[in-house]
């Protein structure tokens, strides 16, 4: 596990499973946070797009968002 990966979700969203997936298959797991926390909304304040779930942060680096590809995402994460 990356200590800093944060994933911002909601319930009931597919593309958050799917998320989840990715992560599990490069061996990666996240602290999760529920879009409508403060804490979400304090990204929210800084500048980190919430619009579309779901958001994975790196130390508070935009990764990703929406659709994970698994391929891009182990790019993205090695920099």
């Amino acid at each position: 596990m990356k200590p800093d990966l944060i994933l911002i979700t909601s319930p009931d969203c597919h593309l958050c499973l799917h998320a989840r997936s990715v992560l599990s298959g490069l061996s990666l797991s996240a602290r999760e946070i529920d879009v409508e926390s403060q804490e979400a909304a304090d990204f929210g304040e800084r500048g980190i797009p919430l619009t579309f779930l779901p958001v994975l942060l790196d130390g508070g680096r935009l990764v990703a968002y929406g659709r994970f590809s698994q391929r891009r995402l182990s790019k993205d994460l090695a920099r």
